[in-house]
């Protein structure tokens, strides 16, 4: 089947955690569904999923802030990897971005995932030394269905 990328529907709310799971990007601080509800607040257009028929494959999360772009929840099946999917969902973020005004894109890596890091030099990022401070403003509680 034809691989399609579009904007995601809330109906896909559990297939998209559950992808996310899979693929190791959800902690136990952080509620996925509760992220999914944020974003959509903000951006409903910059939450992007990769459909195969009737089944999510992928998915990227894009925010702007007036000042650059990130990007977040890049995923793809792991039965799907290497088939382009994540450089697809990487290009739509980038386009609608774009779209938005956006000059420049940035995302975190955890340190000493060179498996990702690999992945973005391929599509044309550039590592930098830089340290980062963060604060939580609200905690989240995780619901029983994101448990």
């Amino acid at each position: 089947m034809t691989v399609e990328i579009r904007t995601f529907d809330p109906a896909e709310t559990g297939d998209v955690v559950a992808l996310w799971e899979e693929a190791g990007l959800t902690r136990p601080w952080n509620d996925p569904r509760a992220d999914i509800e944020r974003m959509r607040a903000v951006w409903p257009d910059l939450l992007i999923v990769a459909v195969d028929g009737d089944r999510i494959v992928g998915t990227v999360m894009a925010g702007y802030d007036g000042h650059r772009g990130w990007i977040y929840y890049l995923a793809s099946a792991a039965d799907r990897r290497s088939e382009g999917i994540g450089r697809m969902l990487v290009g739509e973020a980038e386009r609608r971005l774009l779209a938005l005004g956006c000059p420049k894109v940035q995302l975190m890596v955890r340190p000493g995932n060179e498996i990702v890091f690999a992945f973005y030099d391929q599509v044309g990022y550039e590592r930098f030394d830089i340290g980062m401070t963060g604060k939580r403003l609200i905690v989240d509680t995780p619901t029983e269905a994101s448990v």
